[in-house]
């Protein structure tokens, strides 16, 4: 039996209890717009629903799901998740292990790292990425969504700093049984890799799928619009109409009820998909976050 001090004991029930009210704070807000979303117009608009649904109805959900436009959206935004997730970590990964090599092995390494590091500090714009993005015939194309965000100078030097962190025993190994640079890549970083890869994978699948500025900027067609930017053009303009909301129907929910069920739909896929990998979120967070 391992000794625990009072002090240890003290500090362990207040932390516990410090953890679990912030786990409240993060969870409540959620509970209470699925309560909402499943309420009557009536109770939403007298602002009388907390944390259960009254008069409980589907109305808002069958309205929303049944809508074209936010069908189409809900795809985009998805799509646009995926391709940017993929190219995103497949670019950073393969720059990544490039420059944690040492300058004997790549010459003009440190000069690599500092322009990627400048563009952290400055960028060119957003009337140059604009005029870039046409120039390149992007626009109300879903790479105008994807392409621009695909280097992540922060991810890359998280993995550029793990990457340093894999003895360098397994690579020659591997040079000795005749592997080139994409083989050890492939066979020997990214199989030990996998906690930083997941948790920046996540990092990255949500700065897509919340990322609504782009669309607004890129997307002359509001038909082409991801979901965030459908969300929020929707809640800011709050234009029921361009969500399929006739005035007939508007009588039976209210409009808190209709953006209440877009805005849990729309966090609903990263619920999902983060207990998949939060087995490797604690542990990945930390890896390459020191330099060895």
């Amino acid at each position: 039996m391992h000794y625990r001090s009072k002090g240890y004991t003290v500090f362990t029930v207040f932390n516990t209890i410090f953890l679990c009210l912030l786990s409240l704070i993060c969870v409540l807000p959620l509970i209470h717009v699925f309560a909402v979303s499943f309420s009557s117009r009536a109770a939403a608009t007298a602002n009388i629903v907390n944390f259960w649904p009254v008069g409980f109805t589907t109305d808002a959900y069958v309205k929303t799901l049944g809508n074209a436009s936010f069908i189409r959206s809900l795809w985009i935004g998805a799509e646009r998740t995926i391709l940017g997730t993929v190219i995103s970590m497949a670019v950073v990964t393969m720059a990544a292990y490039s420059l944690s090599k040492s300058v004997h092995k790549f010459p003009g390494r440190q000069l690599y790292i500092w322009i990627f590091v400048f563009t952290m500090l400055f960028s060119g714009g957003l009337i140059p990425s604009y005029i870039l993005v046409s120039k390149l015939h992007l626009i109300d194309t879903i790479w105008s969504l994807v392409l621009p965000s695909a280097v992540s100078v922060w991810n890359m030097i998280l993995m550029l700093n793990f990457f340093r962190t894999i003895p360098l025993d397994l690579e020659e190994a591997a040079y000795i049984d005749g592997a080139g640079h994409l083989r050890v890549l492939w066979s020997i970083y990214l199989p030990v890799s996998m906690p930083s890869i997941a948790t920046l994978s996540l990092f990255t699948m949500v700065t897509h799928w919340n990322s609504w500025f782009d669309g607004v900027i890129y997307m002359s067609n509001p038909n082409g619009y991801p979901l965030a930017t459908y969300l929020h053009s929707m809640i800011v303009s709050d234009n029921l109409s361009r969500i399929g909301v006739t005035s007939q129907s508007v009588a039976n929910f209210s409009n808190r009820t209709v953006k209440t069920a877009q805005i849990f739909i729309g966090a609903l896929p990263i619920l999902l998909v983060y207990p998949f990998l939060q087995k490797y979120f604690v542990k990945g967070i930390v890896l390459g976050s020191v330099k060895s």
